[in-house]
């Protein structure tokens, strides 16, 4: 039999879908205003200045080197460090904090006699919503000079350690989603389904892949924030010392709170589901469900304690929606799991109980609406936050996915609607070819006129109710309005992994309002947003044979920071001159920089260049150019320019 796929005309559920669309509108609208009249908020620590700038030259070793970040951030004796060009250490190895009025700067004082030449700052820490950040940059004394320092590819809770992290994470969610939303759909659904078992197996095993998870989190939790070397999970200092942080006590209050977590499954598995009292059923079933809450409204808030909503703006209004939108999740995608399952795995499941769920689901879906509205406000609060970074990039794919999936379930919804009305249409039909009352339906234990002995006559019944479940089994799978209901749940368990996948990241990213406010405070305090190339033309005598020419000279951008140069020479006739060597030194005496050698590379005849000329700051410099023709015949000359 094939199946008719629902029609999308009129129907008695449209009103609440009517509800979701103007939902659907309010939320784009506020998302608008919100986004529109955001102001200032950090969640990852970013490095948003320092002293010296990245890539400045001084003219002599400052006494130490300062970093400003955008929150707090925790802090070791190793989180700093300053190299100097043969890569040993420049620093004295004990970080500080040195900021005032609400700045948050840490600094390391530098040994005294430091040489000329480029040093590397580089530095590791975890910020204050539990994610490791990390970076480097160079400055130069004197000049700048090679290095043997490799500044680092990657960021902090990278690598091998990194991977397996984010791994665990992504399972302690999903762990959450199935534990939580699996026995919130057994209480508030399906009570009969407390006594099948696989819905008990998906929220036990739940229980096991979150505490699993969470076990994991805690022994790399060293090595992720730290070295990035595996070996180190078995570093008991190291543990002892993630037990001292907040996230370490995030996780180690989430292992108490599953403790709680499994005497709760034992009970509503265990006295709930051979309880056949109704009366004591419902007794029972508003004391699981507060108790249920509670736990998991604990558990949800080990998340909100320790990640993003425990910093940045209003953390004392983000955290509980923080928690509000972790439960709204689970009842929704946890739900699901647990429909998909008891669609598959046990036939036997009413249309009515799918008809609740999907009731349990507006409700979330309007939670999360409201929820996620706080929260973008919170982690991007701009436009271009949204569209030019990471963060709001993958929060923009994760809408998109979360608009298919309540596309999907309103298929599903009508779905609903079509079995709900067969099962009714089912039910009128099985009542009218019910046997009439004295006719009897099983063969009862007894040794009657048949003959029939007890244990045989048991035997029997045991066999007649399998064939009248196989039956029942076949005629539900038969059914095409369950087999679209199933296609529709699966088609929105798919999409709910990935939209889980793209969450763990989101999670783990830097919030774009974060990324945008350390990026223009570092443009500010290094590049500034437009250069002027400079372009000088010189003459010059050397006073010997052929010694007389002009130098044309570009500077390109012509602003703070690397610049390239090129050098032409050209002779006394206009045609490229390749002299023996040509240097140039650049020169603030306003500020007492420099003069800075700059020793460029023969290109071509007449052609020298150099790339990555560090200019410091911006002022006017005087450019000297050494032009030698000759063994014994060469000329300086000079002339001032503003760069910058």
């Amino acid at each position: 039999m094939t199946a008719t796929a629902p029609r999308f005309g009129p129907h008695p559920i449209r009103r609440p879908l009517a509800a979701f669309a103007l939902l659907a509108t309010l939320t784009g609208l506020l998302f608008g205003l919100v986004l529109a009249g955001a102001s200032p908020a950090s969640a990852h620590a970013a490095l948003t200045g320092s002293d010296p700038q990245a890539g400045a030259v001084v003219d002599t070793a400052p006494e130490d080197v300062t970093l400003t970040f955008s929150e707090q951030i925790a802090i070791g004796d190793d989180s700093i460090r300053v190299l100097d060009p043969d890569g040993r250490r420049a620093d004295d190895g004990a970080p500080r904090e040195v900021g005032s009025g609400g700045a948050v700067q840490y600094g390391v004082r530098l040994l005294a006699g430091l040489p000329d030449g480029t040093y590397t700052v580089a530095w590791q820490a975890v910020s204050a919503d539990s994610h490791p950040v990390s970076g480097a940059f160079t400055f130069s004394v004197g000049a700048p000079s090679e290095t043997t320092v490799a500044l680092p590819s990657g960021g902090a809770g990278g690598g091998l350690v990194g991977t397996l992290y984010g791994i665990a994470r992504y399972a302690a969610y999903a762990g959450f989603i199935v534990l939580a939303g699996g026995a919130a759909f057994v209480l508030a659904c399906w009570r009969r389904g407390a006594g099948e078992r696989p819905l008990q197996r998906l929220v036990v095993r739940g229980w096991i892949t979150l505490t699993a998870a969470t076990l994991v989190m805690l022994v790399l939790r060293n090595p992720y924030t730290g070295s990035g070397r595996l070996s180190d999970a078995f570093d008991l200092n190291g543990l002892q010392a993630v037990l001292d942080t907040k996230p370490g006590a995030a996780l180690v209050s989430r292992l108490l709170l599953l403790g709680a977590a499994a005497l709760f499954v034992a009970v509503l598995f265990g006295g709930y589901a051979r309880r056949e009292d109704e009366t004591e059923q419902k007794d029972l079933t508003f004391g699981l469900a507060i108790g249920g809450t509670v736990v998991a409204a604990g558990i949800a808030g080990t998340w909100a304690l320790a990640e993003h909503a425990s910093t940045g703006i209003q953390p004392g209004i983000a955290m509980p929606v923080d928690v509000l939108h972790l439960l709204a999740v689970a009842a929704w995608l946890g739900g699901l799991a647990a429909l998909l399952v008891a669609l598959y795995r046990t036939p036997s499941v009413e249309s009515s109980a799918v008809r609740r769920f999907s009731s349990v689901a507006f409700v979330s879906v309007v939670v999360l609406a409201a929820t996620g509205i706080y929260q973008s406000w919170r982690q991007v609060g701009s436009w271009s936050a949204l569209t030019g970074t990471r963060y709001g990039q993958l929060l923009l794919v994760k809408v998109a996915l979360v608009a298919v999936l309540v596309g999907v379930a309103w298929i599903s919804r009508r779905w609903t609607s079509r079995l709900t009305e067969s099962a009714e249409d089912a039910e009128v039909a099985e009542d009218a070819e019910s046997p009439e009352d004295g006719e009897p339906v099983v063969v009862t234990a007894g040794t009657g006129a048949e003959g029939v002995a007890p244990d045989r006559a048991a035997q029997l019944a045991r066999q007649r109710a399998a064939l009248t479940a196989t039956r029942k089994k076949r005629v539900r799978d038969a059914d095409p309005d369950r087999s679209g209901l199933r296609r529709s749940v699966l088609t929105e368990a798919g999409i709910a992994v990935v939209l889980l996948a793209v969450t763990t990241v989101l999670t783990s990213t830097e919030p774009g309002r974060t990324e945008e406010e350390a990026s223009r405070s570092t443009a500010a305090a290094t590049v500034p947003a437009t250069g002027t190339p400079v372009n000088l033309s010189m003459p010059f005598d050397t006073g010997g044979r052929d010694g007389k020419g002009t130098v044309r000279l570009d500077i390109e951008p012509g602003r703070i920071g690397a610049n390239q140069l090129h050098i032409w020479v050209d002779g006394a006739n206009g045609q490229p001159l390749d002299v023996p060597e040509v240097k140039v030194a650049l020169t603030l005496k306003s500020k007492d920089i420099g003069p800075l050698p700059v020793v460029p590379d023969h290109l071509a005849d007449g052609h020298w260049t150099a790339d990555g000329i560090q200019i410091p700051m911006a002022g006017d410099w005087t450019i000297s150019v050494t032009v030698r023709t000759s063994d014994i015949d060469q000329t300086t000359i000079d002339k001032n320019a503003k760069i910058g």
